[in-house]
């Protein structure tokens, strides 16, 4: 048994002895003092913004502070880590990602938790939009004018992401097989650390969630080549997708959910869940999630357990076939 099973296995029991212990009015006592909310990235990307969305909606409506503490690292595997080894008491949660909750385990040799094993999900907060942006010192105006510029530069133009492994390195890894072609990889910690490397034109290429992009494509800082959703964006009617521009059956996106610690009571997952779905129906909040290019989701439970592990699935291909990993 590796140390990893070993552990699991004695966290198991100690879930199991501390739900045991609970009092039937858990539910209804839950939560008594302040909460936290762990986003395993940089403040001011999407994590960090829908993070702080919800957690002030749930400290309203809980009447309980709600804390975001950020923790980046290692793709997000720090903070992610910090929760599964939290206790299973409904207090602490961290707002994962694709990459955290679904492929950095496909990339990573080592991984200090199992995503699948050493959470338990609570609900699907929304999807995002990437839009392949560029600096406007590219020569390109379109997603497949993009596509013979880089044929015709193999290798010498770069691509930024929120770090290895996240949804922006995943979509650029996507495009570049699905397209034969080539660029470099930068990775950040975070995505809204490769904001200011892009708006300088240092790295000019990104597939960057839309809520960090969409004021500099209205300021001309940026130009928008195409959406990689298979529609197009309602915030970016004129703007095509990558499968329109010539790459037919181009997808990808960014989601992000709130995952609890393994063995958190049935009870207070309840809870949570059902105020996060109530919150995710107010359209104020809807207005906002979708203003910044966010769907609302509102998966709970085992049908974002269901997603998540089909998200495994969907990018374990890509993953194997663009040879990504992280030494």
């Amino acid at each position: 048994m590796t140390f990893l099973q070993r552990r699991r296995v004695l966290r198991g029991f100690a879930a199991a002895a501390l739900a045991s212990a609970l009092p039937f009015a858990t539910a209804q006592d839950y939560p008594s003092h302040s909460m936290r909310i762990i986003v395993p990235f940089a403040p001011g990307g999407s994590t960090d913004v829908l993070a702080r969305l919800m957690g002030n909606a749930l400290s309203e409506r809980l009447g309980q502070p709600v804390v975001v503490d950020n923790r980046a690292g290692a793709g997000g595997n720090i903070g992610a880590a910090a929760v599964a080894k939290a206790a299973p008491d409904g207090y602490t949660l961290v707002m994962g990602s694709i990459g955290t909750h679904a492929t950095n385990g496909l990339i990573y040799p080592q991984m200090p938790y199992d995503a699948l094993k050493d959470f338990a999900p609570v609900a699907l907060i929304g999807t995002v939009t990437l839009v392949l942006v560029v600096h406007p010192s590219i020569e390109a105006r379109s997603a497949a004018e993009l596509v013979a510029l880089l044929k015709k530069k193999p290798g010498e133009i770069s691509y930024a992401s929120g770090g290895v492994g996240a949804s922006q390195h995943l979509a650029g890894e996507l495009f570049k097989f699905m397209t034969k072609t080539s660029m470099q990889h930068v990775p950040y910690k975070g995505s809204a650390g490769a904001l200011s490397d892009l708006l300088a034109g240092r790295v000019p290429v990104m597939f960057a969630d839309l809520p960090l992009v969409a004021a500099h494509i209205a300021s001309g800082g940026l130009k928008a080549l195409a959406v990689a959703d298979p529609e197009r964006s309602p915030a970016l009617p004129n703007v095509p997708t990558v499968a329109e521009s010539g790459v037919p059956g181009y997808f990808a996106n960014a989601w992000y959910g709130l995952f609890a610690p393994a063995g958190t009571p049935q009870p207070v997952l309840a809870k949570l869940q059902g105020e996060i779905t109530a919150i995710l129906k107010q359209p104020a909040i809807r207005k906002t999630m979708i203003e910044q290019g966010a769907s609302p989701s509102g998966l709970v439970g085992a049908d974002l357990r269901r997603f998540q592990e089909n998200e495994v699935k969907r990018w374990g291909e890509v993953v194997r076939t663009a040879g990504i990993k992280m030494e």
